[in-house]
Formats: C-alpha cells, structure tokens, sequence
C-alpha cells in the first residue's frame, strides 16, 4: 500500500499563487508515477500533471501555469500553481501509479483531496 497527504490548499484571487504539496509513504518501490487530479463541481476528475523519472505531462489548459516537481529524498511531489484562474477552483486529489509503455495507470492510490477556490 502507498499512502498519499496533501497540503496546500486554500482561497486565493486570479492572478495568485499556490503550492501543493503530497507526501508518500509505504511501498515506494512499487510505484513510478506520481500526478495531480482535480475535480471541479459537477464535473469528472481530471488529470492536471503526471510526472515521472523521465518527464512531465500536462492538460492543455494549465500549461505554461503550472509546475510539477517531486524531491525522491523526501517521497514528496509538488504542484506549483501561478496565474490561478476562478475555472481552476477544485478539490485537487494526489494520485500515486506506474507508468509504461501503454501509459499512465493510476487508481489504486488518492490522497484525501485539497480544497483550491480562486475567486475573480
């Protein structure tokens, strides 16, 4: 089992930043891949950023915006949120998974979730 905090969240006005930050613990070794989701009221979980040892990927919306990086000493991923937007308001989930040749899998392990609320 691989266990995911987070922290970070909050109210800030467009324009603003923010900083999410997730801690894993357990089976590290099982895992490859670490993301962030979000999901904003009525709509589906989307994925944000997914990072691995090999790079990055982002949804077209945040690009240029926002910034994931993890530290491997300390098991922690970050989300780095600057130009925040009111359609980014969400409550942003940490997702932790494996990533090969067919692609990002994750499902299996989610923080609890982090309220983000940008006001205009």
């Amino acid at each position: 089992q691989v266990q995911l905090v987070e922290s970070g969240g909050g109210l800030v006005q467009a324009g603003e930043s923010l900083r999410l930050s997730c801690a894993a613990s357990g089976r590290i070794s099982s895992i490859n891949a670490m993301a962030w989701y979000r999901q904003a009221p009525g709509k589906q979980r989307e994925l944000v950023a997914a990072i691995t040892s090999g790079g990055t990927t982002y949804v077209d919306s945040v690009k240029g915006r926002f910034t994931i990086s993890r530290d491997n000493a300390k098991n922690t991923v970050y989300l780095r949120m600057n130009s925040l937007k009111p359609e980014d308001t969400g409550v942003y989930y940490c997702a932790a998974g494996r990533f090969d040749n067919s692609g990002y899998k994750f499902g299996d392990y989610w923080g609890q979730g982090t309220q983000v609320t940008v006001s205009s």
